[in-house]
């Protein structure tokens, strides 16, 4: 369902633990329950570690969603932004990967640890309408290396929803709406300068920041926070899936895994367990030009 060619990929489980909601991962989301086993395993089990957000540095940490300005409410009559506020979904963790050759479907891979500490807890009757959103911004290269974000909430996504649409829509829904806003925390003036803070359609963004900042990685902090765009009244404000800060990444601390691992067997997946491709889209587009986006 998700093998294809594309250098920038989301990828999606499905609805799939106890109703408890999970809202207190960070300052940018309403404190709630205590956090399930498997989510605090997911945020604090990675090689690349959960960092303060404004000292830390080789890990990954939780903007502020005030941080960012989308669209508001009155967006379409006058041009108007607001503060991003609460995620949608939590972020749970950051892997940064190199294999030899482009990593696919990340989440049905056996050696997961995100996949892997929900259908441990699954198997325990647990978190069984758990639901996983993981972005895979793929670098390729003589080295190929991913850097996959993950989100995740325990409460089922409202039907109807522009984020529910954008689940259970075709890829050609996807391709028209995914976005990433971005924020440059810190980093030299050429990164700033090029890649600057502002929305654009998921491609566009990715590849700026992917081929100048990675020259300058060990250097960059830099927030990210993805979307699905708003484009009718009805579909207003609009409001982040959910976003993360890198804090200046040393390349040597990638994972190396191995990119022939093949996925695990349907059946053996956690539930709601899948891929979904998301293509290149309007590579002109950012919302500097409201006209466009």
């Amino acid at each position: 369902m998700c093998a294809t060619e594309q250098n920038n990929r989301a990828s999606i489980a499905e609805p799939a633990a106890e109703s408890a909601a999970i809202h207190s991962i960070s300052g940018s989301t309403v404190t709630s329950t205590p956090v399930p086993d498997w989510i605090a395993e997911s945020i604090n089990g990675g090689l690349l570690p959960n960092v303060d957000a404004d000292n830390g540095i080789n890990g990954w940490a939780s903007p502020h969603g005030d941080l960012f300005s989308l669209r508001s409410v009155n967006y379409l009559t006058k041009r108007q932004k607001s503060s991003a506020g609460d995620y949608l979904l939590s972020p749970v963790g950051m892997d940064w990967l190199k294999s030899t050759s482009k990593l696919e479907n990340v989440l049905a891979r056996p050696d997961n640890r995100i996949s892997q500490a929900l259908r441990k807890a699954q198997s325990q009757g647990k978190s069984m309408k758990s639901f996983v959103f993981a972005v895979n911004l793929q670098i390729p290269g003589k080295d190929h290396y991913s850097a996959v974000f993950y989100f995740a909430t325990e409460d089922t996504i409202p039907p109807g929803s522009l984020l529910h649409r954008f689940i259970n829509g075709d890829d050609g829904f996807r391709n028209q709406r995914f976005k990433i806003v971005n924020r440059i925390v810190k980093g030299p003036w050429i990164v700033k300068k090029a890649v600057g803070n502002y929305a654009a359609f998921f491609s566009t963004i990715a590849n700026a920041i992917l081929h100048l900042a990675l020259g300058y990685v060990t250097s960059v902090t830099i927030d990210m926070g993805f979307l699905v765009e708003a484009q009718t009244e009805d579909e207003l404000l609009e409001k982040l899936i959910g976003a993360v800060r890198v804090c200046q990444i040393d390349m040597s601390s990638a994972t190396l895994v191995d990119a022939l691992t093949p996925p695990v067997p349907t059946a053996a997946v956690a539930r709601g367990m899948a891929c979904s491709k998301v293509n290149h889209h309007n590579p002109g587009c950012n919302d500097d030009d409201d006209d466009k986006c």
